[in-house]
């Protein structure tokens, strides 16, 4: 019995002992100081100097595994520097480094500037001092945590120029010019706006062009108050998508502008005066600049392919971080790709992100670029950003597949208000990576697509295979600002991705291509199944070109234009398209080439609520399916429950049995978890209320 007793407390000081080996902590506290130990009692102050205490403990005993885990008190701290991590500072699978934070943390990326005076009742200002001292400059200010509007014109909606003109400057080799100079010539309710402005004032004045999926960003070189013209330079606009007389845009950074409530502007002197909301007051508002870009970097050995292993983040608010417009202004760049995040990484493995909240960005939130693998981003919250939530892969397409990045887990994430700074960035993007999963995410309020997929333009082969995109919900999407978009869109060869369970709603483009689902050039091998989409503007799917494509088992309601559409006729079977629903109440069932395209289509239910006289194309149901085309499909009223109020579940299953159509239950998708966060998921009524609104407007524009 004895010998028994000492035995078990053996083995439980043993444990004991082992535990200490593997678990060493660290402490940060808002009240630390950086030349502390970073003991519970001594803290430490800032990320890094953790990161460096940890790593002079490793040197002292370097055979030690320990589980070293950050442990970060309550309260607000003011990042000095980006928190830079390299491969000396990964962990192991069983021994992980852990940045974990208590109920409350919160880094910012900026500081807090000094407090406002009066100037008038509607005009505060406050002085700046590094601007004068060390021209040091922001685009993005941030009052009592929310984000507030550079000075423009105008300040609701979009001017649209009158004529532009483009003279090349040198022409190079490529399909655009190398260096060319436009010519805007701007409306006069614009050209107001330019008045007695001096010419050490025009160096700060930037216009920003929405056209088509991109935006333009530019400081003006001069402007001719004669003929209301400006003038803009740099690359030769891309023959495919050039600044038109149809395209939108904004003048930015002037200081006639700051005539509406929530806008400021900053001097080169110094000066910041800001236009104070209702509500506010001087003593209550607190205004934070960005400076820092990123709040984080990590970065494996590039030239031995050695990897940052094993680092967690739990718990932690990264806010405000900037982004300053370069001094030749930005280039147009599909979905904002080359625009960096706050948190990047390359040559990574096993990183996660676990319950932290990234906001106010001025460019993306969280982007596994370069040779990442099996990487988590799950419970976090992504509002508020300059650009896009999530960015996974590179756009570069590297001679070593082992580059490519994979198995990256996107999971219960709620994904909100982007596009401030670049309105063509994309909620969560893949561009190449393999096997990666975007899983019920809530995506919503983005001026361009929800999701993209895969980054080769035609039938070049892809490396972006296998990926999921299932059970989002992703909704209220463009916000008639640019066109070309879609809820999810994929672009080239990606067999064996799957886009299911998701709902998509409420996407609306400025002119063409408001899509819910939309295979675009040379999308090949994928799989859209179980997806509800409803209320787009020009159709529920759209399928550019590609081969091989399987739609199969969604519902389509109430898309303003049409409900679906086909543009490129090839040899190849195009797609597939079986067992779903298509509701309408306006436009047309087809567009485009629907009617020539070579698809499959069969199995599906079609029905018109203004009556059942559904033309396929220019042809009757009956001429149609004597060409073969939906030999089994039917006209008949699914029976949904309540469409009014976006409930599509089935009365009685007498037509969906006919086609085979297998009911999913669409409320699984978004996000899961305790009733706090799915209610943080829900979206703003008066958001949506506006967004119902700007639609009606354009709408009844259209229409006239």
């Amino acid at each position: 019995m004895k010998q028994n007793l000492w035995f078990t407390l053996f083995l439980v000081f043993s444990f004991l002992l082992s535990f200490d080996a593997v678990a060493q902590n660290i402490y940060i506290a808002p009240s630390g100081n950086d030349g502390n130990p970073g003991t519970a009692e001594q803290p430490l102050a800032t990320l890094t100097a953790a990161r460096d205490r940890i790593r002079l403990l490793r040197k002292q005993n370097p055979d030690a595994q320990h589980a070293w885990q950050v442990i970060i008190r309550k309260g607000e701290y003011i990042m000095p520097e980006t928190l830079m991590l390299s491969v000396e500072d990964g962990g192991t699978e069983a021994a992980p480094l852990v940045f974990k934070g208590e109920e409350g943390v919160v880094f910012y990326g900026g500081f807090y500037l000094n407090k406002f005076e009066k100037v008038s009742d509607s005009l505060w200002k406050t002085d700046v001092p590094e601007v004068r001292r060390y021209g040091w400059r922001f685009e993005q200010l941030y009052i009592n945590g929310a984000r507030v509007t550079r000075a423009q014109t105008p300040n609701k909606g979009f001017y649209s120029p009158v004529s532009v003109k483009e003279t090349v400057i040198v022409k190079g080799e490529g399909r655009s010019p190398e260096l060319a100079v436009q010519q805007i010539k701007i409306p006069a309710e614009a050209a107001n706006q330019m008045k007695d402005i001096s010419e050490e004032a025009w160096k700060d004045v930037v216009i920003t062009f929405y056209h088509h999926w991109d935006n333009t960003k530019k400081p003006v070189q001069y402007y001719n108050a004669a003929d209301t013209s400006l003038y803009i330079s740099g690359e030769g606009m891309k023959p495919w998508n050039p600044i038109t007389t149809a395209s939108l845009f904004a003048i930015e950074n002037v200081r006639s502008a700051l005539d509406a409530p929530g806008e400021w502007f900053l001097e080169r002197s110094g000066t910041l005066y800001y236009r104070p909301q209702p509500g506010e007051t001087i003593e209550g508002t607190t205004a934070m600049a960005p400076l820092l870009d990123k709040f984080v970097t990590i970065s494996g050995n590039e030239k031995t392919g050695e990897k940052v292993s094993d680092i967690r983040f739990e718990n932690i608010a990264f806010r405000v971080a900037g982004y300053r417009m370069p001094p030749g202004g930005v280039e147009p760049a599909q979905a904002a790709a080359p625009v960096a995040a706050g948190i990047e990484m390359d040559f990574a493995s096993r990183v996660s992100f676990i319950n932290c909240e990234i906001s106010g960005t001025g460019g993306s939130g969280i982007w596994f670029r370069r040779a990442c693998d099996n990487g988590l981003i799950e419970h976090c919250y992504l509002h508020n950003l300059g650009a896009g939530a999530v960015k996974i892969g590179e756009t570069i397409l590297r001679a070593n597949p082992e580059e490519v990045t994979h198995h990256i887990k996107v999971v219960n994430n709620i994904a909100r208000s982007g596009g401030h700074v670049f309105p063509c960035a994309v909620g969560m993007i893949i561009f190449h990576g393999s096997d990666n999963e975007l899983l019920h995410n809530e995506i919503s309020d983005f001026k361009y697509s929800g999701v993209s997929v895969g980054w080769v333009w035609g039938y070049t082969p892809s490396p972006s295979k296998r990926n999921r995109v299932e059970y989002n919900h992703i909704h209220h999407l463009g916000w008639g600002v640019l066109s070309d978009m879609g809820g999810v869109y994929t672009l080239g060869a990606s067999e064996g991705t799957t886009v299911s369970n998701n709902v998509i709603h409420h996407v609306y483009s400025l002119d063409y291509g408001g899509w819910g689902l939309y295979t675009d050039e040379g999308s090949e091998g994928i799989v859209m199944e179980n997806n509800l989409v409803y209320n787009c503007k020009s159709a529920g799917f759209h399928q550019h070109y590609g081969k091989e494509n399987s739609i199969r088992n969604n519902i389509f309601v109430n898309s303003i234009k049409s409900q679906l559409q086909a543009t490129r006729v090839e040899a190849h079977r195009s797609f597939s398209f079986t067992r779903n629903i298509v509701y309408f109440n306006s436009g047309t069932l087809l567009s485009s080439n629907w009617s020539t395209v070579n698809m499959l289509t069969d199995e599906n239910g079609y029905w018109d609520t203004r009556g059942n006289n559904i033309l396929f194309g220019k042809k009757t149901f009956a001429a149609w399916q004597q060409e073969g085309k939906d030999s089994r499909s039917v006209i008949a009223d699914p029976g949904f429950m309540d469409v009014q109020h976006f409930d599509f579940r089935f009365k009685h299953k007498k037509v969906i049995s006919k086609i085979k159509f297998k009911p999913f239950d669409y409320s699984k998708a978004g996000v899961y978890g305790t009733d706090e966060w799915k209610q943080k998921a829900k979206f703003d009524a008066a958001r949506a209320e506006a967004f119902d609104k700007m639609v009606a407007e354009h709408e009844a524009k259209a229409g006239k």
